[in-house]
């Protein structure tokens, strides 16, 4: 997706920890659908529905990639197909033998012809190696870190990586740290989905959408699961026909 760049139709100082960025130790942050959908479905008879057709809740998330891997690849597929993508970081990741995939000094140090060879546009480049210079400064913080941040910090502090949108972020917070309030009101696929599920005719605006969706709080991220699944049943149907 693209990111500043940051496409939502659709994916510099040393870090000393404040107590005001630390999240409550009791929020649930890797079982996102342990037990948000009765209340769902008592606040939202909509969702109700939703969630009688299409069962429970399946996200599960996985922390594998530090944050600074996971940027690094979403830089790499902003405006792109996935294969044209994947194409381009298994050239990137070729340029050194030995990782899986490079650290902040190594990117740092790779010749940028190099990086440029393997498909990076400039843009992207200098984004990588923004990346790269606020990982190792601490504003993008290690995966340990990152955990016991509250999110509007994790927000706050990676958006401000260049080519870096709040979308990315999000997608981020959802799908690799399991965070279970979060609702990603730029999202198409979550836009799309209400519509269809609310049987509007038109889109809601990210102001509509995030007024109706604090009765969903404290488990928005399952809210927008069901609203991405009730968009693709859509398209599944639409195939059909």
């Amino acid at each position: 997706m693209a990111d500043g760049a940051d496409d939502p139709s659709r994916r510099r100082y040393r870090y000393v920890a404040r107590s005001g960025d630390r999240a409550d130790p009791a929020e649930p942050m890797h079982d996102v659908c342990s037990d948000p959908m009765d209340h769902l479905a008592t606040v939202d008879p909509v969702l109700r529905r939703l969630i009688e057709q299409i069962g429970p809740c399946s996200l599960k998330p996985k922390v594998r990639r530090s944050p600074f891997e996971s940027l690094a690849r979403a830089i790499a597929y902003q405006q792109l197909h996935d294969k044209a993508a994947e194409s381009i970081l298994k050239r990137f990741t070729a340029l050194f033998p030995g990782r899986r995939f490079p650290r902040p000094d190594e990117l740092l140090t790779m010749n940028i012809r190099s990086i440029r060879k393997a498909g990076f546009s400039r843009t992207k480049i200098m984004a990588l190696r923004d990346l790269a210079s606020k990982t190792l400064d601490g504003t993008v913080p290690t995966n340990r870190v990152i955990k016991g941040l509250e999110d509007k910090t994790i927000i706050e502090r990676l958006t401000a990586v260049r080519g870096i949108g709040r979308w990315t972020v999000e997608m981020l917070l959802i799908f690799q740290l399991g965070r279970p309030d979060v609702l990603p009101v730029d999202d198409f696929g979550v836009r799309n989905g209400f519509r269809i599920a609310y049987g509007r005719r038109s889109m809601p605006t990210p102001k509509q959408l995030l007024r109706y969706g604090q009765r969903w709080r404290p488990y928005r991220t399952v809210a927008s699961w069901y609203l991405w699944r009730a968009a693709d049943r859509n398209k599944q149907a639409m195939k059909v026909l």
